[in-house]
């Protein structure tokens, strides 16, 4: 766990860690999570102006404050770490990580205060991972229920709309869509490749400053970090991100 060892200070400050588990959950709340296509239009908008790496880098961010909120409830918060570390793997390349997998027989239990929003997340990132891999034009708008997911779960709320907003500004100024050429459909294939990559510090770290050159030493230091006897979506044999 050598790659989060300590929760961001937005995190922190959103009282997400160690807080009791006070919010609402049913079978209509999870429902609309994942499905949540009614109602959200301007977040649906807002997220297709970004670029499918930084949509990778948001999506692994957005996991991260689960992983926060969970971590000393469920052993689960293990397979979000995985999921974390292989998405920031991805980001250059999706070539470079296995499918991330999840529950394939539907047989992992999905009630309850903690289990229900986890199986939301970890299927949710499947579906955003698939989409990745395929290069689909549908990826943003896979993030609008990760995000709901989030807001729910988060104690301090308004920390965490501030915080999204601020981000998704500086990632549509700074990685715009460049795949506005094609129509919204599942058959529609856009090559991401040329995309400039995100690190976790753009999200995280308000004093960094960004350059792709900045971003590529940043995942280089974080892929160093990862132990692939643990998670065995990285593919071992990339070492570095090129430079």
């Amino acid at each position: 766990m050598r790659n989060l060892k300590k929760a961001p200070k937005v995190i922190q400050k959103s009282k997400c860690i160690n807080h009791i588990i006070d919010y609402k959950w049913n079978e209509k709340i999870m429902s609309g999570l994942l499905d949540p296509s009614e109602g959200n239009d301007g977040l649906d908008s807002t997220l297709n102006k970004i670029g499918h790496k930084a949509a990778i880098g948001l999506t692994a961010s957005l996991l991260e404050w689960i992983y926060w909120r969970f971590k000393e409830y469920t052993t689960m918060s293990d397979d979000l770490y995985q999921r974390i570390e292989t998405l920031w793997y991805s980001v250059e390349n999706h070539e470079d990580s296995k499918p991330l997998l999840f529950d394939p027989e539907l047989d992992i239990p999905i009630s309850g205060f903690i289990n229900g929003p986890m199986w939301v997340a970890l299927m949710n990132v499947r579906m955003i991972d698939v989409l990745y891999k395929k290069g689909s034009s549908m990826l943003q708008s896979e993030l609008v229920g990760l995000v709901l997911l989030v807001r729910h779960i988060t104690p301090k709320k308004k920390k965490f709309d501030k915080w999204l907003e601020s981000t998704l500004s500086k990632l549509a100024n700074q990685f715009p869509n460049q795949n506005v050429q094609i129509e919204f459909s599942e058959d529609a294939v856009y090559d991401s490749s040329a995309e400039p990559v995100v690190c976790r510090e753009f999200f995280f770290q308000s004093t960094f400053t960004y350059s792709n050159e900045a971003a590529k030493l940043a995942l280089n230091d974080f892929i160093l970090h990862i132990d692939y006897e643990i998670n065995s979506f990285c593919n071992n044999k990339k070492k570095f991100v090129n430079g």
